[in-house]
């Protein structure tokens, strides 16, 4: 059984996606546009991303930066360091320095409308890495994960650890969202939020501090710090005489800091620890999955989202068509922007280890040690 698991979550992570709108074929590393298009000349490709705290977005810049040089390209890689202003100059002297295209990973989706208008006058191509660009007409193509149905492997997650659990229904839940300011944390809230949201209603789970609305469960910057002090101010202000069985938590980083807070209130010694999900699969939680303190997590292969976008600038460069599989879905305020969607893996202490190492994400020893 497990063994089918590692194939379907390997099919899955593959770029075998049925695509739509400019181009069926899918992508690959090696392709560079279709057809009889012209090989796209090979100059200096600017990489913009968000932050190096965060174990996944120093992968994500290693792979893009290793993939596109493989191709023939130059990379300017820069991390901002989670400061928009930092971003905002690093991006406008990416249009100075007449980088090729743009690849970007946003800290603030709208932030950069002023430094992408510039690149649209330059003619310079944007693609948005992962986080949606609003509100501008400049972002030409999106690359990313079904963002929605990451929310709902983690609610089904959630869910599923609480059936589980030594506790009976009714559950008592808290819910923590990503940073207000990325369109993605909406995305994983609403998935997430079709599946809890029906168990809310018939009272099969209790929402205890009653902060069920996206703009009141959000996370500034995904910041582990932020999150650790709103679930102690949960902990202090609705469980004084009560204990939490469950927190839905949108990223591993968040979820530490969760854990971080319960611990330190008796949870896991003196009371079970409840059910915390999580999202990226960095190694620090993988770890804290197999010693039951984090029960879940979403695997996003990285390298492949890094190779489908180092394939869609071959295929922008070259002028022939790109590969993109949603043109409805991600709308910027401005625009519906075409999107290649890669699909996610739930895993758990169930499959972890085989998922991730037959992945080559990680060795069995780098997760057990």
């Amino acid at each position: 059984m497990r063994k089918l698991v590692a194939v379907a979550a390997a099919a899955a992570m593959g770029l075998t996606l049925a695509a739509c709108g400019q181009n069926t074929a899918a992508p690959s590393a090696s392709t560079s546009g279709t057809g009889s298009a012209a090989a796209p000349a090979k100059g200096t490709i600017g990489v913009a991303m968000p932050t190096k705290t965060s174990e996944r977005w120093i992968k994500d810049g290693s792979f893009l930066k290793e993939t596109l040089e493989k191709a023939g390209f130059t990379v300017n890689l820069q991390y901002a360091n989670d400061d928009i202003p930092t971003q905002v100059t690093q991006v406008s002297d990416m249009v100075t320095k007449k980088n090729q295209l743009l690849v970007i990973a946003a800290i603030d989706g709208v932030a950069l409308k002023g430094a992408l208008k510039d690149a649209k006058e330059a003619n310079i191509p944007v693609i948005a890495y992962d986080r949606l660009l609003r509100e501008t007409d400049a972002v030409s193509y999106y690359t990313t994960f079904d963002n929605f149905k990451v929310g709902v492997q983690q609610g089904t997650s959630l869910l599923d650890g609480l059936g589980a659990s030594k506790t009976k229904s009714p559950w008592n839940v808290e819910l923590f969202a990503g940073s207000a300011d990325d369109n993605n944390a909406k995305f994983f809230f609403d998935g997430a939020m079709s599946v809890l949201q029906p168990k809310i209603d018939d009272g099969t789970i209790k929402i205890v501090s009653g902060e069920t609305e996206f703009n009141k469960v959000t996370t500034l910057r995904w910041d582990a710090g932020v999150a650790k002090k709103r679930m102690e101010n949960l902990l202090t202000k609705s469980y004084s005489d009560k204990d939490v069985n469950g927190v839905l938590a949108p990223y591993d980083g968040i979820s530490r800091g969760i854990i971080a807070a319960l611990k330190a209130n008796g949870y896991g010694k003196d009371k079970d620890m409840p059910i915390v999900t999580g999202q990226d699969a960095e190694l620090e939680s993988v770890k804290m999955i197999l010693s039951g303190e984090q029960f879940s997590t979403i695997f996003k292969d990285t390298r492949e989202l890094a190779k489908a976008t180092a394939t869609m600038v071959q295929e922008v460069l070259s002028g022939g068509e790109v590969t993109v599989n949603d043109t409805k879905t991600y709308d910027n305020g401005i625009k519906i922007v075409p999107t290649l969607l890669l699909q996610p893996v739930s895993v758990d202490k169930s499959n972890i280890v085989q998922v991730l190492s037959d992945a080559g994400y990680y060795t069995e020893a780098e997760m057990k040690g």
